[in-house]
Parts: C-alpha cells; sequence; structure tokens
C-alpha cells in the first residue's frame, strides 16, 4: 500500500506522528457503453444545452444552479476564496461511546500508522480506545476541506491491532424517511415464532462466508464467451490501463480502408512488407560495403 497522507494525530498534549492509507478497495464490475454491431466505444461529447456547440475544456467552468433555475458561475478566483485548510493534523475532540455512533454516517474508511518516533504513543491510544470501549471523534482536513471522523481500533488477524479512520457524514447529509409504516397489530404467537427464527439462525459473523457471486459469474460468462470466438476485434484497444496499442497496423487498416473506398487498389499487406524487409536483410554485405566509401566521400564533400 502507498500513503495517501501524512499528518499526526493530537489528543492533549501527546502528538502520534501517523501515515494514512486507504483501507478499502472497489471491486465492482463494470462494463463499457459499446456499439453492439463493432464493439466499438460508444464516446461522448461536451455539447453546449444552449448553442448545441461542443464545448472544449478549457471553456468549461463550475456552476451553482439555485432552486429557481437560474445559474451563479463560478471561477477559480472565487473558488480560491473560500474557506480551506490544508492542517496536517488529526485533532481529537472527545472520546465517545462506540454504540452512540450510528453506522449510517460512516463513509470512507483508511488505516492509521504510526511513523518510527510515534510507535509507543500509538500503542497507548490503542490500548485505551480499547479498554475504554469508546471512539475518538476527530476533525481531518482531507482534500483541503475540514471533515470530522472516528479514531476506532480494528483487530487484525496476526494480534497487532490497527487503529482506523473511518470520515463520517455531516449529520444534515443524512435524510430522514419520509413514510410511515402501518403493520397492523402483532400477535404475541408471531412475535415468539419471529424469535425462534432468530434464534434458529444466529451465529458469529464471518466475512470470509460470503462472496460476490455476480462478479465471478461475469468472469465466468465472458471466460465462455471467449473461449467460443464471441469477440469483437477493434482497431483500437478499449483498455485504458496503459495496455500497448499495436498503432502500426491500426494505421495501415485505416489507409487500405481509405484507399479501398476510393476505389484504389489495395496496398501491400504488412506481410508483404515483412517479406520485402527480409529479403533486404539477406543482400550480400559486400554491396554494403562498396556504398560506404561513397557515402563517406559524399559527406566529406
Amino acid at each position: 500500500m502507498r500513503a495517501i497522507w501524512k499528518g499526526s494525530v493530537s489528543f492533549g498534549l501527546v502528538n502520534v506522528p501517523v501515515k494514512l492509507y486507504s483501507a478499502t478497495e472497489s471491486h465492482d464490475v463494470s462494463f463499457r457503453q459499446v456499439h453492439a454491431k463493432d464493439g466499438g466505444r460508444i464516446k461522448y461529447q461536451r455539447v453546449c444545452s444552449i448553442d448545441g456547440e461542443e464545448v472544449p475544456y478549457s471553456d468549461i467552468a463550475k456552476g451553482y444552479e439555485t432552486e429557481d433555475g437560474e445559474m451563479v458561475i463560478l471561477t477559480d478566483d472565487d473558488l480560491a476564496e473560500l474557506p480551506s485548510t490544508s492542517s496536517r493534523e488529526i485533532a481529537v475532540e472527545k472520546f465517545v461511546p462506540s454504540d452512540q455512533i450510528d453506522p449510517m454516517l460512516f463513509e470512507k474508511s483508511y488505516y492509521l500508522e504510526p511513523e518510527k518516533s510515534g510507535a509507543k504513543p500509538y500503542a497507548l491510544l490503542r490500548q485505551a480506545l480499547k479498554d475504554a470501549d469508546r471512539m475518538a471523534v476527530v476533525t481531518v482536513a482531507l482534500r483541503q476541506r475540514t471533515s470530522i471522523a472516528v479514531l476506532r481500533v480494528r483487530p487484525s488477524d496476526d494480534g497487532d491491532d490497527v487503529i482506523v479512520l473511518q470520515t463520517m457524514m455531516w449529520p444534515d447529509e443524512v435524510r430522514q424517511p419520509d413514510f410511515t409504516i402501518e403493520a397492523g397489530d402483532v400477535k404475541d404467537s408471531e412475535v415468539k415464532m419471529a424469535h425462534l427464527l432468530v434464534e434458529t439462525l444466529a451465529g458469529d459473523f464471518d466475512p470470509s462466508e460470503f462472496e460476490d457471486d455476480y462478479a465471478g459469474a461475469v468472469e465466468s460468462l465472458v471466460k465462455t464467451k471467449i473461449e467460443g470466438g464471441e469477440v469483437k476485434k477493434t482497431a483500437t484497444s478499449t483498455r485504458s490501463s496503459g495496455e500497448v496499442v499495436d498503432l502500426l497496423a491500426a494505421l495501415q487498416k485505416s489507409v487500405a480502408a481509405a484507399k479501398s473506398a476510393r476505389g484504389e487498389a489495395p496496398a501491400a499487406s504488412s506481410e508483404d512488407d515483412t517479406e520485402a524487409e527480409q529479403t533486404a536483410d539477406k543482400a550480400p554485405a559486400k554491396k554494403a560495403a562498396k556504398k560506404a566509401p561513397a557515402r563517406a566521400a559524399k559527406k566529406a564533400s
């Protein structure tokens, strides 16, 4: 893992230098939008809804839409004047009981690793959180914006527990349900049966018992289609992960297609070019040697 942030945890007069690592990663299956006929990627243009013209990135600005539909344009200078912070401090505001934090508030999780000089105070904070069964409510500046978060201890399989920082949503970002549930009268016998069902399915949570069946099914389906030859050959790669694209072959095919559209005879194929190059490579070395002095004389003149 690579640290994405460096700073320190401060509580009271104690300061713990730490590194921050993303604790989670998404394994969602992603699909491309393609032309069903030939597998070509679907491209989108940045078109203005008023004049219908394509807009270059240099002319794109940020806009805030008001409730009545008016658009307020914000420039880079406007945004630079907004309050922001670049503090490298994770400030502990208070220690609260763990059961007082609604899990719905949690957003992204990060691992905190202590610097060598902060190993001991890190261990002390970790032990204090475990013994008190509390979380530390903190404020932290990530991406130049102050966020509220908590520090909690996550048990590790090897016994070396780690402190996790979990950013939280602001209270006004959690929506309240605007519906009512009319279940009617619930009978005692129904409640007892519900309790029996809970007891029957009771157990400890083991995340290894669960797996993403959908992702596995998609991979199996794709593999089957590849083995069956159900693959669209495109001129250029649809991958954006840095894979090498045979640009020369793509250009040759494009030129051949253009000439064919104009009714011209196709040029020699790449295989013919390769054979010609091999024939040239097999030419006697004497001819090259004879030309060398002539080239040298011409260069000297």
